[in-house]
């Protein structure tokens, strides 16, 4: 079983930055993806970026792509969103996942919400 904890949200003014932190717990050796999923108000759940543990290119969601990077600590067990030029339109709850397959690319992963393990989630708001 694993268990992930989002850490790292708040509110912040258009143009500004925040890092968003996932840290994954339990049955940690199990995980071979990783993604991170935001949902806005009264819109669907999207995804932002997610990435293989066995691979070196993560997708980005079109709309982030050039201002989000992702990036992870294996000591720590953590991986990490970081928003720069963050716009109002990025204002969302924020969601980690993980999943243990190893089948799908990180593309079809982040396009199909294939994660079996979702953390509780992270406010962004962000303010013009």
């Amino acid at each position: 079983q694993v268990q992930l904890v989002e850490s790292g949200g708040g509110s912040v003014q258009a143009g500004g930055s925040l890092r968003l932190s996932c840290a994954a717990s339990g049955s940690i050796f199990s995980i071979h993806v990783m993604g991170w999923y935001r949902q806005a108000p009264g819109k669907q759940r999207e995804g932002v970026s997610c990435m293989r543990s066995d691979r070196s290119n993560p997708y980005f969601l079109d709309a982030v792509k050039g201002r989000f990077t992702v990036s992870k600590d294996n000591a720590k067990s953590t991986v990490y969103l970081q928003m720069n030029s963050l716009k109002s339109e990025d204002t969302a709850t924020y969601y980690c996942a993980a999943d243990t397959l190893t089948y799908y690319s990180a593309d079809e992963y982040c396009t199909r919400a294939l994660f079996a393990t979702w953390g509780q989630g992270t406010q962004v708001t962000v303010s013009s």
